[in-house]
């Protein structure tokens, strides 16, 4: 009567083995009716082979005891815990009982779900074999392996990872603490896609409401999917408060967009929008805002930003660059910080490149928008329509043959405009050993104008023609220090130019100017930036880099440089407005980068002139960061008769939940704080909060805004409030808003 064995058998060979069993009992029953009842049922339709052993997919069960039952109906009992395996997904119990009018197997006591993304947890479950559904009653599940949990009155899981819950809440708070509680009428899972859709939630914090919608959708991984992001709600200074409620809209695979109605209380409504897209061989970032009247100015305010580059297969790249705004005074207004509302020039090119080992090719066509109103026609940049750079080098057994050319078409409303030609070959003979290099080289700068718009007697079509002559030398000395496994190198490097004078005061200046002095600009042939001047010159610029290396690691601990140019004569081709430079030498340029401790890192940047000219510029910056979460960063800038300016920052914890974080920027020359924050930061186990008030200049003529912002993240869900986190990330170094 009763059938008992340890067995792990396919669900068709359980149920049918323990319907012969149960018919064999029963008083002549037809043993044949196993196989009509059983077998042909389990044959047909869309879950034909489900429960066949060679399917891939079958059900297996692995029991303690398996019993059969007489009937009428025959009944199959497993007992001594039940487990049922299919691929990766386990459902178990203490005991499970099959039951033929329904086609389930009910599970019982301690029962148990769990696949790669979901583990469930109930008393009661009921396993329809043939379409793979599971229904479990007053359940408890987690996702992944987070801490994202909750509980439900009813839980149904299918085949195809579609969690349908009734009468749920969910957290990713741990167990224990319910901080934060979303709960809702029905919310069902897609733990394939990691997407969450939800009816008539609430989301409650520390016991009180704030949230509630009829309908919500929320992603359960970091999957893409459209829907209503969280609103940002904050202080936007002289503009008022501000909220935006961004939609973001998942397009394809390879295309979204986010669309951000955006309130500002003392200016009116402004929409923005962000189109992204990305191909096999292109990628682009379409950003636009418009505000139809914006009530203090009266009038409506628009920007435009567009990012595409292309990569061809034949190595050409297509790059195109284009931003335009409204009006001059849109990011001081609308902008929100200072690094913004100080740009005066916004670029807008479309240029197409090639490169090879030897060769290199770019054309383009480049405009400027001047957006301050202090920089007058005649000093706004040239439009270059168009330009072609080409450039290239080809060794032979013992030379190296190169040119640089161009041609270029500078045009604007005002002014002096035309063409411009420029033709540079060269020859070097490069002579490289282990430890040491000497490069000696020859070129021959020409330059042809065609110009326009001249003053009368101007000459229209000038021309130049300089040589150059260069000596480059270089060694790598290097020594072991004793017993530390650090290695020290010296890297003395020196550079003789030679460029006779040509008289240059008739040609027109398009896009030259003199650079500040530094590392690069010191081992540079010619001392302008642009070529529609070449400086005379004799000169020799000596340098000196030392570093200090770790074995085994190859870390630089220490990197010191300081270099200077020794002049052997006056240079009298300068710039128009200028006088010619009889100084003998150059300023020193010295920078300094060390490791002063293993979390401690110093760089300094110094430049001075010799005699009494005293410090020119001077940069320094002292960043302490013992932890991830423990940054101290206090820099230093001066330039001479332009800036003086310290700034301190940090990210600070105070506990072991509250962190301090602020900046503090000041300038030493106006005697005024250019912008300060400052900011507490909390953490829980599934919750954080930011508290950050604000005070910064934000436009060119000094004028302050302040903002105060609160942001609530709950971890594994959203944030409400106002981006806070973005503030921090760009204010302090080293920082990250990832909440740990």
């Amino acid at each position: 009567d009763v059938y008992k064995r340890q067995t792990a058998l396919s669900a068709k060979q359980l149920i049918l083995a323990s319907c012969l069993l149960a018919a064999a009992g029963a008083h002549g029953a037809d043993p044949r009716a196993c196989r009509t009842s059983l077998g042909e049922p389990l044959a047909t339709g869309p879950a034909q082979n489900l429960f066949d052993p060679g399917n891939p997919e079958t059900f297996v069960f692995e029991a303690g005891q398996v019993e059969a039952e007489l009937g009428p109906p025959p009944v199959a009992m497993l007992r001594g815990g039940v487990l049922l395996r299919k691929d990766d997904k386990l459902a178990g119990a203490q005991s499970a009982r099959y039951d033929p009018e329904l086609q389930a197997i009910l599970l019982n006591g301690d029962v148990r779900y769990e696949d790669p993304g979901t583990q469930i947890r109930s008393d009661s479950a009921e396993f329809a074999y043939l379409s793979g559904r599971i229904r479990f009653e007053g359940a408890k599940f987690s996702l992944g392996s987070s801490d994202a949990r909750g509980a439900a009155e009813a839980l149904e899981i299918n085949q195809d990872g579609m969690l349908i819950l009734d009468g749920v809440q969910y957290t990713t708070c741990p167990a224990g603490s319910e901080d934060w509680l979303l709960s809702g009428k029905s919310i069902n899972l897609d733990t394939a896609a990691g997407v969450g859709t939800a009816k008539g939630i609430k989301l409650r914090f520390k016991g009180l409401p704030i949230l509630y919608a009829p309908y919500i959708s929320f992603p359960l991984q970091d999957a893409r999917k459209s829907g209503v992001l969280t609103p940002e709600i904050g202080s936007a200074g002289r503009s008022g408060n501000e909220i935006r409620v961004p939609y973001y809209w998942n397009i394809a695979p390879n295309y979204d967009a986010t669309i951000t109605p955006r309130l500002l209380t003392s200016r009116g409504v402004q929409l923005e929008t962000q189109f992204r897209y990305l191909t096999p061989g292109s990628d682009g970032i379409l950003t636009a805002a418009y505000m139809p009247n914006d009530s203090i100015l009266d009038e409506s305010r628009y920007q435009v930003r567009f990012d595409h580059r292309t990569l061809f297969e034949s190595g050409w790249r297509n790059q195109i660059a284009l931003r335009e705004v409204s009006d001059s005074q849109y990011f001081e207004d609308l902008g929100g910080s200072l690094s913004v509302s100080s740009l005066t020039h916004l670029n807008r090119s479309i240029r197409v490149d090639y490169h090879t080992d030897r060769f290199s090719l770019l054309g383009q066509v480049q405009d400027y928008q001047t957006i301050d109103d202090a920089i007058l026609p005649v000093d706004e940049p040239y439009r270059r329509v168009p330009q072609l750079l080409a450039q290239g080098s080809w060794p032979t057994r013992f030379l190296r043959l190169g040119i640089e050319g161009e041609i270029v078409n500078f045009d604007r409303d005002v002014g002096v405009t035309g063409w411009r030609v420029n033709a540079a070959p060269s020859i070097k003979l490069p002579i490289t050993r282990p430890g040491w290099f000497i490069t000696p080289a020859v070129s021959l700068d020409h330059t042809r104008y065609q110009l326009d718009n001249t003053l009368p007697g101007a000459e229209t079509d000038p021309t130049r023609t300089v040589p150059i002559a260069s000596l480059d030398t270089g060694m790598i000395l290097e020594r072991t220090l004793n017993g530390s496994g650090r290695v020290q190198t010296i890297e003395p490097r020196l550079l003789y130019v030679n460029i006779p004078f040509r008289d240059q005061n008739s040609l027109p200046v398009f896009d030259t100017i003199t650079p500040d002095i530094n590392l690069v600009q010191l081992y540079r042939e010619n001392r302008f930036l642009g070529i529609d001047r070449i400086g005379d010159t004799e000169q020799i610029s000596v340098g000196v880099t030392s570093r200090v290396l770790d074995v085994s690691s190859g870390r630089e601990l220490m990197t010191a440089t300081v270099g200077q140019t020794r002049y052997f004569g006056d240079r009298e081709v300068v710039l128009p407005g200028a006088s010619a430079s009889t100084s003998e030498s150059s300023d020193y340029i010295a920078e300094l980068s060390f490791l002063l401790w293993e979390n401690m890192n110093f760089d300094f940047g110094h430049q001075w002139g010799t005699g009494d000219d005293g410090t020119t510029q001077s940069e320094a910056r002292l960043q302490y960061r013992p932890a991830s979460n423990k940054i101290l960063n206090l820099a230093y800038r001066f330039r001479r008769d332009s800036l003086e300016q310290g700034d301190l920052s940090w990210s600070w914890p105070v506990s072991t939940q509250w962190n301090f974080v602020g900046r503090y920027n000041f300038s030493f020359r106006d005697e005024e704080v250019l912008e300060q924050f400052f900011g507490l930061e909390y953490e829980s186990c599934c919750w954080g909060l930011r508290l950050v008030s604000r005070r910064y200049i934000s436009t060119r003529d000094g004028t302050r805004d302040s903002s105060f912002g609160l942001q609530l993240v709950l971890k594994g869900m959203t944030s409400v409030g106002t981006a806070a986190d973005k503030l921090l990330e760009r204010g302090i170094l080293g920082y990250s808003a990832d909440l740990r």
